[in-house]
């Protein structure tokens, strides 16, 4: 099997078993209905396990285009590979979705809540606030990113090592998933929503496009700053690159947060003239 195939397999599991167990916890007359954040977090934690230990000795396992990115960054991985793994990672994101959506074909009917099926195949905001979303995804997955490279630093954690990445996941997502729902991976969200806007899903709704951008942007933004904050802090280098990427980060967000201000102005002045 080539590294892209690893790829598109190891983010296939990765969907498969991840948004599975949303689809469980939120489609009706499933046996795991109403299985809870609990259920949730634990089990895209063992999704991720799965697909490391799947595809781990193949492509390394990224499964993630901010990983990818990350670690190239890191100097870990060739930038000249980065496209080739991004597209698969897509590509896989993509067909766990669908595998998602043919595994509980009766219960999308059964299931009235658009949100809730929306919700398996990508994220949402738990309170709407674009500046504060973005940030909650830049936050989980900059200690995503960090702790990939922490944890790859230890000699012990060679053979555990897909295990330490899934329980990452786990605290992660009990700790940081519930502002956005932790989408900490474009490819996450991105290749499950298009398999959500294509597919025949009984009553799906719309795929949230408004909001699809900040599962993308945000943790991109964060996989570099992992990267960034272990160079300077766990290795000690410096680069001009590192410091342009950080001026890159601090530039959007600031961005982004003048744009909420604004958004918020206007949606103030809209209802003071209603």
């Amino acid at each position: 099997m080539s590294a892209f195939m690893g790829e598109v397999v190891g983010t296939m599991i990765l969907i498969l078993f991840g948004g599975g167990v949303v689809a469980g916890a939120n489609l009706k007359k499933t046996f795991s209905f109403n299985g809870g954040w609990v259920v949730i977090t634990i089990a895209w934690g063992l999704a991720v396990t799965m697909g490391v230990f799947a595809v781990g000795s193949i492509s390394g396992a990224h499964l993630n285009p901010a990983v990818t990115i990350g670690l190239a960054l890191n100097g870990d991985f060739p930038w000249a590979d980065v496209p080739e793994y991004i597209i698969a990672q897509m590509i896989g994101g993509f067909l766990g979705g669908v595998l998602v959506f043919l595994h509980y074909l009766p219960h999308w009917k059964a299931t009235d809540d658009e949100g809730a099926k929306l919700a398996v195949f990508s994220t949402s905001p738990a309170i709407p606030h674009t500046f504060s979303n973005l940030l909650s995804e830049v936050i989980g997955t900059f200690i995503l990113v960090l702790g990939l490279l922490f944890i790859g630093a230890n000699k012990f954690s060679e053979g555990l090592n897909p295990i330490a990445v899934g329980l990452l996941i786990v605290v992660i997502g009990m700790s940081l998933g519930g502002t956005t729902g932790y989408a900490i991976n474009p490819a996450r969200d991105l290749g499950p929503r298009i398999a959500h806007f294509v597919l025949p899903i009984h009553g799906k709704g719309k795929s949230g496009w408004g909001y699809a951008w900040i599962p993308v942007l945000g943790p991109i933004m964060g996989g570099s700053l992992g990267s960034i904050f272990y160079q300077i802090f766990f290795t000690g280098k410096l680069s001009n690159m590192l410091w342009t990427v950080l001026a890159v980060n601090i530039i959007i967000l600031i961005i982004v947060y003048l744009m909420g201000k604004k958004e918020k102005m206007n949606t103030e002045s809209s209802k003071a003239a209603a």
